[in-house]
């Protein structure tokens, strides 16, 4: 079976990883953006990553830093993977990761107008910039960078880039199931939607969102030897 990737995103409290790790999430995200109310400097989040056991992945995110500042961070704070939430374009991105020697996930902040074309050409843009680029994130554009808990159209996704992707923006307990079913994204992104107050998570909401994204998992598996096979790829038709 297919199993989906779970990041949760924006934590600040040794509580909040210990949750998360606990949840079974595959990934937790640590915001570099000064801005944001879940920011925390490095310094702090490398306090938080001694916590973090071995086989999960660390995720740092940055809104529009320098190539420089987040090589500095990444010294302080050894993570594993950038994830570039601003507006860097696609060759400010690579030297990013150049400099920072990190994979990196580049944000696509969809629109209501975002067509599949797009996403996918972006993508390509993406991949033929750098070797150290992984995959796009999409999230919805809005004012702020990220954690808006605001969704966008998934259908605008194309099917051949799914399972490429991260889904991030407006997801929740309540549309985790549907969003893993009707999208089958490589991975699901969430910060304010199992939040208790902006930068505080709470536990049970946690742990639900991940039971929500692995029936997802189960429901698609099971519908899918019940219809005709479609081509997708990077998914089981049998």
């Amino acid at each position: 079976m297919t199993r989906t990737r779970i990041k949760i995103c924006g934590l600040t409290r040794e509580e909040d990883v210990q949750a998360v790790v606990a949840a079974g999430a595959d990934a937790i995200g640590f915001v570099f953006y000064p801005k944001s109310p879940r920011y925390v400097t490095p310094a702090r989040a490398a306090e938080l990553l001694r916590v973090v056991p071995p086989f999960v992945t660390t995720v740092g995110l940055f809104v529009n830093a320098t190539p420089d500042e987040v090589a500095a961070a990444v010294r302080v704070a050894p993570l594993s993977l950038l994830q570039l939430h601003g507006d860097e374009t696609v060759a400010q991105a690579a030297a990013i990761g150049t400099a920072a020697g990190r994979q990196y996930m580049q944000v696509f902040r969809v629109k209501p107008d975002t067509t599949p074309d797009e996403l996918l050409k972006y993508e390509q843009l993406c991949r033929a910039a750098s070797p150290l680029f992984t995959s796009l994130l999409l999230d919805t554009y809005v004012d702020a960078y990220g954690g808006a808990g605001k969704g966008f159209d998934w259908s605008l996704i194309p099917k051949e880039l799914a399972p490429r992707v991260v889904l991030s923006g407006g997801l929740s307990v309540h549309n985790a199931t549907d969003a893993v079913v009707g999208v089958r994204p490589y991975a699901v992104d969430i910060s304010s939607g199992v939040e208790a107050a902006k930068g505080i998570k709470d536990a049970r909401k946690i742990a639900d969102f991940v039971t929500a994204v692995r029936a997802g998992d189960t429901q698609f598996e099971s519908t899918s030897h019940h219809e005709t096979p479609v081509s997708r790829p990077g998914l089981s038709t049998s």
